[in-house]
Order: C-alpha cells, then sequence, then structure tokens
C-alpha cells in the first residue's frame, strides 16, 4: 500500500510516462492490492476518478458498451503495458472536457468544437449541430482542420429559431 501512495503522490510531478499511463498504473496497481474479490473494478474506479478530479481533471466515466474494452486493457496493463488502458482512461477525460469545462470556460460567446454544445435531452446530437451548421440554420464556422465551431449563444438562437418555425398547415379537400 505504500508503494502504491508513493506513485500516487507521483503523478503530478514530470515524468518521461504520458500522465494517462501513470494514471493507468495507478489504476492497475490499485487493483492487485486491493482485498476484496467483489466490487474490485467499482471501487478501483471510483479511485481513480477521485484522483482525476483531485488533481484538477474531469472524471474518466467507462460506460458498460465500453466494458470488454476496458477489461482487455486492464489484462493488458497487468503484463506491464500501460498504453491501452491510458486510451481508456484518457478518451473519457477529453470527451468530459469538451462536454463540460470548455463550453463553461469560454463562455457564451467564444467558438467551441460542436461536439461540446451537444445537448440530447434537448434533441442537440453532434449530427443534428453539424447538419444544421452544414445548411446553414446554426451559425457556426469551421475551423482550418475542418471542423465545426459554434458558441453557445448561437446554439441558444438556433434552438430559438426552432421552436419559431411555422408548421405546415394542413390543406383544405
Amino acid at each position: 500500500m505504500t508503494d502504491w501512495v508513493a506513485t500516487v503522490n507521483k503523478l503530478r510531478g514530470d515524468s518521461d510516462v504520458a500522465f494517462p499511463e501513470r494514471l493507468a498504473k495507478a489504476h492497475i496497481d490499485f487493483e492487485k492490492i486491493h482485498p476484496y474479490l467483489d466490487g474490485n473494478g467499482r471501487s478501483s474506479r471510483l479511485l481513480l476518478n477521485l484522483l482525476l478530479v483531485r488533481l484538477g481533471y474531469p472524471p474518466a466515466i467507462v460506460f458498460k458498451n465500453q466494458r470488454t474494452k476496458y477489461l482487455k486493457a486492464m489484462r493488458t496493463a497487468d503484463k506491464g503495458d500501460y498504453g491501452p488502458l491510458g486510451g481508456v482512461i484518457a478518451r473519457p477525460v477529453t470527451n468530459n472536457l469538451y462536454k463540460f469545462i470548455v463550453p463553461a470556460v469560454n463562455g457564451p460567446a467564444r467558438l467551441v468544437p460542436l461536439a461540446s454544445l451537444v445537448h440530447e435531452k434537448a434533441g442537440l446530437t453532434a449530427t443534428a449541430l453539424r447538419a444544421a451548421a452544414e445548411r446553414g440554420r446554426l451559425r457556426a464556422q469551421q475551423s482550418e482542420n475542418g471542423k465545426w465551431q459554434s458558441s453557445k449563444r448561437w446554439v441558444a438562437d438556433y434552438q430559438k429559431s426552432k421552436q419559431k418555425r411555422p408548421t405546415k398547415a394542413a390543406t383544405p379537400d
């Protein structure tokens, strides 16, 4: 346990090893010393997210549909190759950065990738926003790499315009 705590305390420091791989090592090392047979994964992922949040990162949520990939990466990490598990951890952290933090930091007028403006409950999927941008219904700009960017304000304007659109009137027979 003392070795694991020392590893965790070194996460912030400089290293030749990429940060996601260092997180993966801490994650897999905890799995090895965790005393319970049932609940290892849940406890370990909870601890991983606690570490991430304390280090100033958003949590890495591994969804059920990613379970097979996660378990395969765990087996690979057990053999000393932490890269795949680092990738499994890094992807949701990056997604959460785009989804929650980038729009909050940038404010309502700053341009951000469309993926960070997705709001599924309001029917704003990445595909719907991209289609609206391509059709000129959503005010957006394409970046140098071809990705669409918009702002919270422009998306709010787009939502209002969708609500104001007239419905097709029934034609008399």
